[in-house]
């Protein structure tokens, strides 16, 4: 019998390694011989730990498992979920970076490659870096850490860059509220990553690739470095890759947990041993990058989707979506969620469809009164505007931004005049101080949404004004991106902020 328990850190947090022991134990108790296999997550957080049962008609999900129920488990009498293939959540996904998270152990390199693995590698080392640039480009793939810029122009960038050395660096440095894609992946399905970076590699002439990795992230870290070593022990890293002749290798990075570290300059910063400061741009890190080469710099999301498109096809990839947000978004629902979990599909679901039929609502069961999407600088978006595609230009049309495509749940007892006043304290705390807008306008933020909670019906022009600044001046997204909460709060949500000024009245 082969019983698979996550090994996922969302499962770990919730008694997935005790789960695991107790049923070795168990089963070891009545002489069963069982095989316990540790993947990733599937995605679905509100049932971890989910235990799954291999049999002949697939395997059997249960969840939450606690230890106490090693025994029925093995007994046959702990209710199922029925095959986990089949479940609603699962079978309405388009899952094409995710295809085979949860599905295979993490470290599985030959598991990996007989569910599709390194066919993608295989043909993209048989293509110019022309055509490798060329099929990023037609497959429409935009980065996935928040800017959404294409990741063929990029790509295309270093490639006609002429230099000795050339660098791809993964920015996983993934500090977002209500966003875990990266770490679930990087976890559950680590050669997916590796495959990508070497692709990129390949294609614009790059022979050394780093990933910037937080250092929060423990098991992350661990399984990345072990993917590495198997990866450069089986011959997919080192001097000639899979005896292609091309030659890439790369290692493992760990960032010192600085919000800011998010800003690919920051990052690069950090990376080569200094200050994680925001760089003035130009130049771009395309052109002067890591140590002053052209360097890529890309999300684990944009890098992890690449070894799809080349087993797959660009075309197959650019037929999903809606509009230019091409492909498939990796929605990470959080919050007071009903449901909360990482849900792929292809860029087009209504936000609504999100929040109420996916999310399924609230966990508290109130109505939604908000809903923050692309992290702690995005908007809050009302139940007004829920009819809003999900697609860059079509939430850049309504005042937000979908970021990394974290989405984090408020219900009605949200005080929204307080997450305004959250989001200036974060980017206070996190600014890298290089810039006046950031540093101090934060600061000030801080103290005119407490004069407006105070009373002061003045200080509502000056915070509108304050936002101006930040979004125009500011060097980087942290302090540029700041206003969208605290003014899609004040627009939205003008009696959050009423409440207080009649109170002082």
């Amino acid at each position: 019998m082969k019983i698979w328990v996550p090994m996922d850190s969302a499962a770990r947090a919730v008694g997935a390694d005790e789960v695991a022991t107790a049923i070795a134990r168990e089963a070891a108790s009545r002489g069963i011989d069982v095989q316990i296999a540790r993947n990733g997550t599937r995605g679905m957080i509100w049932l971890e730990p989910l235990v799954e049962v291999e049999t002949d008609e697939g395997r059997v999900g249960f969840g939450p498992v606690a230890p106490e129920d090693a025994g029925a488990l093995l007994d046959g009498t702990l209710d199922s979920l029925g095959l986990v293939e089949d479940l609603d959540w699962m079978r309405r996904q388009t899952r094409l970076t995710f295809a085979r998270c949860g599905v295979t152990e993490p470290l599985d390199l030959d598991g990996y490659a007989a569910r599709g693995g390194l066919a993608g590698l295989r043909r993209a080392a048989a293509m110019t870096p022309d055509a490798i640039v060329q099929q990023v480009t037609d497959s429409g793939l935009r980065g996935r850490g928040g800017a959404g810029f294409p990741t063929g122009i990029k790509w295309k960038t270093v490639m006609q860059a002429r230099a000795a050395q050339k660098y791809i660096v993964c920015n996983a440095d993934e500090g977002d509220s209500g966003t875990f894609a990266d770490r679930m992946l990087m976890e559950g399905d680590p050669f997916t990553l590796i495959e990508g970076m070497i692709i990129a590699g390949i294609g614009v002439g790059a022979t050394r690739g780093y990933v910037y990795l937080r250092s929060e992230y423990p098991d992350a870290i661990r399984v990345m470095n072990a993917a590495v070593q198997i990866a450069r022990e089986r011959g997919l890293l080192g001097p000639s890759v899979l005896d292609t002749g091309h030659q890439f290798d790369m290692e493992i990075r760990k960032g010192a947990g600085a919000y800011v570290c998010g800003e690919e300059t920051s990052l690069l910063n950090s990376l080569e041993g200094k200050r994680g400061v925001v760089r003035a741009k130009p130049p771009l890190p395309a052109l002067s990058g890591f140590l002053g080469q052209p360097t890529v710099v890309n999300n684990v999301i944009s890098l992890a989707s690449v070894p799809v498109i080349f087993e797959r096809g660009a075309d197959l990839y650019a037929g999903l979506g809606h509009n230019r947000s091409r492909g498939t978004v990796t929605l990470q629902i959080a919050g007071n969620a009903r449901r909360g979990g990482l849900f792929e599909a292809g860029f087009g679901l209504s936000l609504g469809e999100v929040v109420n039929d996916i999310a399924g609502g609230t966990a508290s069961g109130r109505p939604v009164k908000a809903v923050q999407v692309g992290g702690p600088l995005g908007a809050y978006m009302r139940p007004d505007q829920f009819d809003t595609p999900m697609g860059y230009e079509e939430f850049d049309e309504q005042g937000g931004l979908i970021g990394h495509a974290g989405l984090v749940l408020f219900d009605d007892t949200a005080d929204m005049m307080q997450m305004a006043r959250f989001a200036m304290e974060f980017c206070a705390v996190e600014s890298c101080g290089k810039c006046t807008p950031c540093r101090i306008g934060a600061v000030r933020g801080v103290e005119t949404i407490d004069r407006i909670a105070a009373g002061d019906a003045r200080a509502v022009a000056l915070l509108t004004d304050l936002c101006d600044t930040m979004r125009d001046g500011s060097l980087c997204a942290l302090g540029g991106f700041t206003p969208y909460p605290v003014m899609s709060a004040l627009r939205g949500f003008p009696d959050d902020f009423a409440t207080r000024k009649e109170a002082a009245e």
